[in-house]
Protein backbone atom coordinates (compact mmCIF):
# COMPACT_ATOMS: atom_id res chain seq x y z
CA UNK A 1 0.00 0.00 0.00
CA UNK A 2 1.26 3.37 -1.32
CA UNK A 3 1.22 6.56 0.81
CA UNK A 4 -0.66 9.37 -0.75
CA UNK A 5 1.25 13.17 -0.10
CA UNK A 6 -1.51 15.69 -0.78
CA UNK A 7 -0.01 17.92 -3.42
CA UNK A 8 0.06 21.18 -1.64
CA UNK A 9 2.01 19.59 1.44
CA UNK A 10 5.83 19.75 1.42
CA UNK A 11 7.01 22.47 -0.97
CA UNK A 12 10.45 20.69 -0.82
CA UNK A 13 13.88 22.76 -1.33
CA UNK A 14 12.24 26.21 -1.88
CA UNK A 15 10.05 26.02 1.41
CA UNK A 16 12.96 24.83 3.44
CA UNK A 17 14.86 28.09 1.80
CA UNK A 18 12.28 30.45 3.03
CA UNK A 19 12.17 29.15 6.53
CA UNK A 20 15.99 29.16 6.74
CA UNK A 21 16.09 32.64 5.57
CA UNK A 22 13.47 33.63 7.90
CA UNK A 23 15.07 31.87 10.76
CA UNK A 24 18.35 34.13 9.84
CA UNK A 25 16.21 36.95 9.96
CA UNK A 26 14.69 36.41 13.24
CA UNK A 27 18.39 35.54 14.53
CA UNK A 28 19.67 38.67 13.13
CA UNK A 29 16.97 40.72 14.76
CA UNK A 30 17.22 38.88 18.09
CA UNK A 31 21.51 39.60 18.14
CA UNK A 32 20.60 43.00 16.99
CA UNK A 33 17.89 43.36 19.87
CA UNK A 34 20.47 42.06 22.60
CA UNK A 35 23.43 44.57 22.01
CA UNK A 36 20.60 47.39 21.91
CA UNK A 37 19.27 46.39 25.32
CA UNK A 38 23.24 45.57 26.43
CA UNK A 39 23.68 49.22 25.96
CA UNK A 40 20.61 50.05 27.63
CA UNK A 41 20.60 51.68 31.54
CA UNK A 42 17.88 50.69 33.61
CA UNK A 43 17.37 52.61 36.84
CA UNK A 44 14.64 51.98 40.16
CA UNK A 45 13.97 53.74 42.82
CA UNK A 46 12.99 52.56 46.10
CA UNK A 47 12.26 53.46 49.87
CA UNK A 48 10.13 57.46 48.41
CA UNK A 49 13.65 58.21 46.80
CA UNK A 50 15.67 57.37 49.51
CA UNK A 51 17.49 54.30 46.89
CA UNK A 52 18.49 54.74 43.75
CA UNK A 53 19.99 51.98 41.77
CA UNK A 54 21.23 52.42 37.77
CA UNK A 55 22.25 48.63 35.97
CA UNK A 56 23.25 48.18 32.47
CA UNK A 57 21.68 45.64 30.20
CA UNK A 58 24.11 43.48 31.35
CA UNK A 59 22.63 43.67 34.31
CA UNK A 60 26.02 45.44 35.97
CA UNK A 61 25.50 48.11 38.95
CA UNK A 62 26.02 51.45 37.41
CA UNK A 63 25.76 53.63 40.02
CA UNK A 64 23.98 53.65 43.35
CA UNK A 65 22.65 56.75 44.86
CA UNK A 66 21.97 56.93 48.65
CA UNK A 67 20.11 59.77 50.44
CA UNK A 68 21.78 61.01 53.50
CA UNK A 69 19.27 60.80 55.99
CA UNK A 70 18.65 57.33 55.20
CA UNK A 71 22.06 56.23 56.94
CA UNK A 72 20.92 55.67 60.16
CA UNK A 73 23.86 53.38 62.11
CA UNK A 74 21.55 51.94 64.67
CA UNK A 75 19.23 50.30 61.63
CA UNK A 76 22.02 49.03 59.25
CA UNK A 77 19.55 46.56 57.89
CA UNK A 78 16.47 48.84 56.66
CA UNK A 79 19.48 50.49 54.46
CA UNK A 80 20.46 47.05 53.21
CA UNK A 81 17.31 45.34 52.25
CA UNK A 82 16.31 49.16 50.57
CA UNK A 83 19.36 48.58 48.58
CA UNK A 84 18.82 45.20 47.54
CA UNK A 85 15.28 45.73 46.77
CA UNK A 86 16.40 48.35 44.31
CA UNK A 87 18.78 45.97 42.79
CA UNK A 88 16.62 43.11 42.32
CA UNK A 89 13.70 45.90 41.22
CA UNK A 90 16.30 47.48 38.20
CA UNK A 91 17.30 43.66 37.13
CA UNK A 92 13.92 42.86 36.83
CA UNK A 93 12.83 45.65 34.75
CA UNK A 94 15.98 44.75 31.98
CA UNK A 95 14.88 41.22 32.45
CA UNK A 96 10.73 41.96 31.55
CA UNK A 97 12.13 44.75 28.71
CA UNK A 98 14.17 41.75 27.32
CA UNK A 99 11.57 39.49 27.43
CA UNK A 100 8.71 42.28 26.09
CA UNK A 101 10.78 42.81 23.19
CA UNK A 102 11.96 39.61 21.91
CA UNK A 103 8.51 38.51 22.10
CA UNK A 104 7.94 40.97 19.49
CA UNK A 105 10.31 39.31 17.25
CA UNK A 106 9.68 35.56 17.80
CA UNK A 107 5.91 36.20 18.21
CA UNK A 108 5.69 35.07 21.47
CA UNK A 109 7.60 31.67 21.11
CA UNK A 110 10.18 31.49 23.82
CA UNK A 111 13.46 29.94 22.50
CA UNK A 112 15.98 28.58 25.18
CA UNK A 113 18.81 29.71 25.79
CA UNK A 114 18.07 33.09 24.25
CA UNK A 115 17.03 35.31 27.27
Amino acid sequence: MKARIPKNVGGGAQNMNSMIKQAQKMQDQITELQEDIEGRDFSAVVGGGAVEVVVTGKKNIKSLTIKPEVVDPEDIEMLQDLIISAVNEAVNNVEATTEAEMSKITGGVALPGLF
